[in-house]
């Protein structure tokens, strides 16, 4: 049996793997990837200090991380892209005074106890003290609404450093999904001549009209457009021609086969 009478099996690729710390909302993203590709993509969250160790170890091609606005330094082994700048808020216990105020200033809780989130180990252990009165915590805005409680009020703040949502990857990944995806983020549309999909679709497109041109002109691939049987054929007339005794030369005295005479 002929090989190519065996049907040809297709290795499907793995999912694409894309990893996000809290407060960050990839579902739009992720949607629109479903909607465009047939590839799969598994998503999961994970802590804000291990984010980075979870795309170098390969458990993730693709990270949401959160950075500060400013002094943030790109590590030479990633790309980075800033996506979006989050608010600051502040979190109190919903019988404290800063319910009273819509926003606040950071001079305006001079004096309060404010919280560090690092001591707190976790998120929702922090939001269990400030709901207890026992102090005050400061996070992003996207964090806050995420971990929200009844008992606990959020205000915006101004006065302190603001946080910016970024995707990032290794530098040297070689998996065309990632920047697939990232044009996504960007905000590339599908028929974007930026994404690979539509690169690649456009180098396929090329190749199949040139074939096409190339069967119906005789050019054989590779021959530098040089259609081989037109060639051949003008080769055959001029041989017929001079087997049948050469070309009439113009201006020989003959029309028709007969003899001009003079008057």
């Amino acid at each position: 049996m002929p090989e190519d009478a065996y049907p040809r099996q297709t290795r499907t690729p793995r999912p694409l793997t894309v990893a996000y710390v809290p407060g960050v909302t990839p579902g739009k993203w992720i949607g629109r990837w479903t909607e465009r590709h047939d590839r799969e993509l598994v998503s999961y969250q994970c802590g804000e200090d291990t984010v980075f160790d979870e795309l170098r170890a390969g458990e993730a091609d693709v990270v949401f991380v959160r950075v500060p606005e400013q002094g943030f330094v790109r590590p030479a082994d990633l790309s980075v892209i800033a996506l979006y700048e989050e608010r600051p808020v502040v979190a109190a216990a919903k019988d404290s005074a800063v319910a009273a105020f819509d926003e606040l200033d950071l001079a305006d809780l001079a004096g309060e106890n404010l919280l560090d989130l690092r001591d707190m180990g976790s998120t929702d252990v922090g939001m269990e003290v400030v709901a207890s009165g026992a102090g005050l915590l400061i996070l992003p805005m996207s964090v806050a609404k995420l971990y929200s409680r009844r008992d606990v009020v959020a205000r915006p703040l101004s006065g302190v450093p603001a946080t910016k949502i970024a995707v990032a990857w290794l530098e040297d990944a070689q998996d065309p999904g990632i920047e697939e995806f990232v044009g996504i983020v960007r905000g590339r549309t599908a028929n974007s001549s930026r994404q690979p999909s539509v690169q690649e679709e456009q180098k396929t497109t090329a190749r199949q009209r040139t074939k096409e041109r190339q069967s119906r002109s005789g050019e054989k691939p590779g021959s530098g457009g040089k259609p081989a049987s037109k060639s051949a054929g003008r080769t055959g007339a001029k041989g017929g021609a001079a087997a049948r005794g050469g070309t009439a030369k113009k201006g020989s005295g003959t029309k028709g086969g007969r003899t001009r005479r003079s008057r």
